[in-house]
């Protein structure tokens, strides 16, 4: 495997490990439930907290642990490729200073491409993170398989690839912008450790808030009958249908609305405010995660010789 890939494999994986925490509140947020009702066995009664444990703050981190990690490496493998094709006609090398919209394009098209990883990595992510009884991911898993085989791993994948396309857009015309801008002769080691963290952060705060009403519309539609308030259910079947998965249609997409009708009906429900809803969470996430993956990502490919 290319450098490229074993230095986007690994700096995926620490994002994760480093933002789980911050995007099950994201998640949250952005499904409707940030605060649920949790059965309390003692009292009998219910409790309304964020978490249940401290322990729930990892609750969703395997299955983007996994893959992520692999997400990240075919990202930053199809980008490079991608960039070099788009300005000499080859996959070989690129030029050092490539135009800004071969940049955009060749990470839209890193974006694409990581769409059979993405897809269903968001899908079981998202609905560990919001499930009650609390579901580890291996569950989650088995039950979409279980339901629907494969078509159930992709639910939400039209969705996921146009923000994916857009958002990776952004993300590496962004990083590569903006170090453009800040890079000055005779750097120190200090300076430049300093503007890959900064450049990193900034490209993921840039990157999700131009997708950011596409995300909360994927975390809909991936969570649609996990969700309390959902559009074919009264308060208390919803209830019903999140403590009970007998309740849950045996296939995921029958009576399932459009993606354009969920977003509609949310809308309509909870105003434009909905597609803003976590911004601020996610910006600060993004922010420490992107600046940590691409201090790894880039002290990597100089440990591997390629910078």
């Amino acid at each position: 495997m290319s450098a490229d890939f074993w230095a986007g494999y690994v700096s995926g994986a620490i994002g994760i490990l480093v933002g789980n925490p911050l995007d099950l509140i994201k998640t949250r947020i952005q499904a409707g439930n940030a605060k649920q009702e949790i059965p309390s066995a003692a009292s009998g009664h219910t409790q309304t907290r964020y978490f249940e444990r401290w322990s729930a703050l990892a609750r969703g981190s395997a299955a983007p642990i996994l893959g992520y990690g692999a997400l990240n490496a075919l990202l930053f493998m199809t980008y490079n490729r991608s960039l070099a094709f788009l300005n000499t006609g080859s996959i070989a090398s690129a030029p050092e200073i490539p135009p800004a919209w071969s940049i955009w394009t060749a990470g839209a098209l890193g974006g694409l491409a990581t769409f059979f990883v993405s897809a269903p990595t968001e899908l079981v992510k998202c609905r560990a993170q919001v499930s009650i009884p609390p579901s580890s991911s291996a569950a989650v898993l088995r039950d979409l398989w279980k339901r629907n085989k494969l078509r159930g791993l992709y639910l939400g994948g039209g969705i996921t690839s146009v923000r994916d396309a857009v958002g990776y857009g952004f993300y590496f015309w962004s990083y590569e912008l903006s170090k453009r801008a800040l890079t000055k002769e005779n750097e120190t080691q200090n300076y430049e450790a300093m503007k890959v963290l900064f450049c990193g952060g900034l490209a993921g705060v840039v990157t999700w808030a131009s997708i950011f009403p596409l995300d909360v519309i994927k975390t809909r539609v991936q969570t649609w009958d996990l969700q309390s308030g959902s559009l074919s259910s009264s308060a208390s079947d919803a209830t019903q249908s999140l403590l009970s998965s007998q309740s849950r249609p045996s296939d995921l997409a029958m009576s399932r609305p459009s993606t354009f009708e969920i977003a509609r009906q949310a809308y309509k429900t909870e105003g434009a405010s909905i597609f803003v809803r976590g911004l601020g969470i996610c910006s600060l996430r993004a922010f420490i995660v992107n600046a940590v993956q691409w201090a790894t990502y880039e002290w990597m490919m100089k440990v591997l010789g390629t910078r």
